[in-house]
């Protein structure tokens, strides 16, 4: 025996396999091992908030009242009961067996989708191999990158959701709080540790608060869903400015050591981005800090109207200063505040910095970026790209908030290699300005909230104008299939959101029509030019609005810069003259 501590390699072991034996323990419906300083009852701090909003007169909610009567963790032999009958879980137990990760997806399939955990985005190749076996065995033989930085399986049978459940456990991952009212994927930097120009390397911060989240069921007691993101300073953005905690990895004038800048509250589903509060964080605080964070949104968020329930709504009613104190309280010490005149510019970011070959800061070595047509991939083209990533590098797969994925650590004399065996499967690492900004919700296709086909729909588009226009700088098109925004339209130069359009009696697919969102150093939300356009026709305005900015912008005018600069009037009758020269 020894007495030297572990190492952190060794401790990050320990978390990760710890972790797994939690999931395990969850999935088999076994009760949790007791953590140090948790709750006597995990439902405690959720119970304490619900047992305000009644003592005040106000009605829970029915999901609230569901989480009430059992923990949703405890959940899986009522998974396992329903999946012997073969039934799926519908109405609230569809809410509950989110906790899982498992969503009943009808009317529009009769399945379920299952949904991962991966903190950062960052897999292994076995592991990638691993999903893609599953996707075939229980699902529909293909995987959908999402813009969380993770997996989705799709077209799964009542019977076989416990099965995937226990089969991602056995693969080193979980889909625990994947779903519903949880911290949902932690997401960071994808070229974290490789990135030339990052400020930090973002991935023991992401898995040290994914592992904390997994082992503590207090932290499932939220009013609603939450997300959390690291930007170490590379060069692919994070957007980070979208999360309910936004972590900006930045240097401060004066002081040698990089912090995180925190802001809070991002929501772009209701055109919010993150708000600055002021504060730094030590790296090694950003877990102690997040679960201060937490624990005042169980507390204070609304268990009474789930449209008002998430942090946002939090600070409207608090104000960013009393919030801080709460968890200033909850943490027993001040937060770090600095002046923002003294933070220094973030290092710049490249819109394409996903796509294509790019240097690593290891000499000699490269990531590559694959492009995922609208973020889907077969298993036969999963296994391909695991194939190539353990041959070539380090048998790494790094997925990215762009709905693509990177293979880092490729030698330079390889990479002739990699292109050509990423080309024998069908994919590339090049795109065009409009392809490579690309983003589309899973749409109608396979969710009944959204009102039209956007993955489908988006790789029409895009084709259909690569066909008619060279677009010379990169633009972000973004297709979202209803008002919960999970492809973020408000922050795309092109930002469409699904609509039914009447024509004659008649109603059909189509989009609200937004311009002038941005992100990172351009972060904007967009604005609403034109509702409802049917798709067939928004193809030519999306195509004049792009003409008439090639054509009359001044030297190095953005597209997002073109359009503040124009009314609503007058990028609609742009818009006009070609829909009716069309």
């Amino acid at each position: 025996m020894t007495d030297q501590p572990f190492s952190s390699e060794q401790q990050e072991y320990l978390k990760g396999f710890m972790s797994g034996v939690e999931a395990r323990r969850t999935a088999l419906g076994l009760p949790a091992t007791p953590v140090d300083a948790a709750p006597t009852d995990p439902s405690d701090l959720q119970r304490q908030a619900q047992d305000r909003a009644i003592a005040q007169g106000l009605k829970l909610v029915p999901q609230e009242e569901a989480k009430r009567k059992k923990h949703p963790l405890d959940r899986m032999p009522e998974i396992e009961a329903m999946a012997a009958e073969g039934k799926f879980a519908k109405g609230l137990d569809d809410f509950l067996i989110r906790f899982h990760g498992l969503f009943y997806v009808g009317p529009t399939q009769d399945a379920y989708m299952c949904r991962l955990r991966i903190p950062g985005g960052i897999i292994t190749a076995s592991q990638f191999r691993g999903v893609a076996d599953l996707a075939d065995e229980l699902g529909g033989g293909f995987a959908d990158v999402t813009t969380r930085a993770n997996l989705q399986i799709r077209h799964i049978k009542a019977q076989s959701a416990p099965a995937m459940v226990l089969g991602l456990v056995d693969l080193g991952l979980t889909s625990q709080g994947s779903g519903a009212d949880n911290v949902r994927n932690v997401t960071g930097s994808p070229t974290a540790g490789i990135d030339p120009q990052e400020l930090i390397d973002t991935r023991p911060h992401a898995r040290a608060i994914h592992h904390h989240i997994l082992r503590r069921r207090e932290l499932y007691g939220l009013p609603r869903k939450f997300n959390i993101a690291f930007d170490g300073g590379g060069r692919v953005l994070v957007l980070e400015e979208t999360n309910d905690i936004a972590f900006t990895a930045v240097r401060v004038r004066g002081r040698d050591e990089v912090f995180y800048r925190l802001a809070l509250g991002g929501i772009t589903g209701h055109r919010d981005l993150a708000r600055e509060t002021g504060v730094i964080v030590p790296p090694s605080d950003t877990t102690r800090v997040c679960d201060a964070i937490l624990r005042v949104f169980i507390a204070q968020g609304d268990r009474t109207d789930r449209g008002k329930a998430r942090l946002k709504y939090v600070l409207d009613r608090l104000g960013v200063p009393a919030f801080l104190e709460l968890v200033e309280a909850e943490l027993g010490a001040r937060l770090i505040r600095v002046d923002s005149a003294d933070i220094l510019p973030r290092p710049v970011q490249d819109k394409r910095g996903h796509i294509g070959v790019h240097p690593q800061k290891q000499q000699g070595l490269h990531y590559v970026g694959v492009v995922c047509p609208v973020g889907r991939l077969s298993t036969q083209r999963m296994r391909g790209l695991a194939a190539i990533a353990e041959r070539h590098g380090s048998g790494t797969i790094r997925l990215t908030v762009w709905q693509n994925l990177l293979i880092s650590d490729i030698p330079q004399a390889n990479i002739p290699a990699v292109l050509a065996e990423i080309a024998a499967f069908g994919l590339s690492t090049e795109a065009s300005a409009l392809r490579g900004g690309l983003v589309a919700c899973t749409g109608n296709a396979g969710c009944k909230f959204a009102a039209s086909n956007t993955k489908s729909h988006g790789a029409q588009l895009v084709e259909w104008l690569d066909e008619r226009i060279a677009v010379d700088s990169p633009i972000n098109i973004h297709l979202t299939g209803c008002h919960h925004s999970c492809a973020q339209h408000y922050i795309a130069d092109i930002g469409l959101l699904g609509a039914k359009v009447e024509r004659g009696e008649e109603m059909i697919e189509g989009y609200d029509l937004h311009v002038g969102g941005g992100a990172g150093a351009d972060q904007k939300i967009g604005r609403l030019i034109r509702p409802k356009l049917a798709f067939d026709d928004l193809k030519p305005a999306v195509l004049a609005l792009l003409s008439t900015w090639l054509a009359e912008r001044a030297p190095g005018e953005s597209f997002q810069s073109f359009t503040a600069a124009r009314s609503t009037e007058e990028l609609n009758a742009i818009c006009d003259r070609v829909m009716e020269d069309a």
